[in-house]
């Protein structure tokens, strides 16, 4: 489980050219309902060692979470092959 949220946020063309498992978690360290789930989701990444996990530091204006259409932190994002999955 990645710890850490990036400041820098990669493209959604990047995104979308991953293989395999990801879980992309739109959130900032400063909300308090981020910090709080984050023993859930590394509880649920920790059976699943296979998935990769990407933190992006997400506000407003900011291109990637508005792909997804993120409202609401945190906000992870399941996808497989570069397809969205669930959210």
């Amino acid at each position: 489980m990645n710890t850490t949220y990036a400041q820098t946020e990669p493209s959604r063309a990047d995104v979308d050219a991953l293989a395999g498992a990801t879980v992309v978690e739109f959130g900032t360290p400063r909300c308090g309902w981020c910090r709080a789930a984050q023993p859930l989701i590394a509880g649920a990444l920790a059976s699943h060692p296979e998935v990769r996990h990407i933190k992006v530091e997400d506000g407003p204006g900011q291109p990637l979470g508005r792909s997804f259409r993120v409202k609401l932190w945190p906000t992870p994002v399941f996808m497989k092959d570069g397809r969205k999955l669930a959210a």
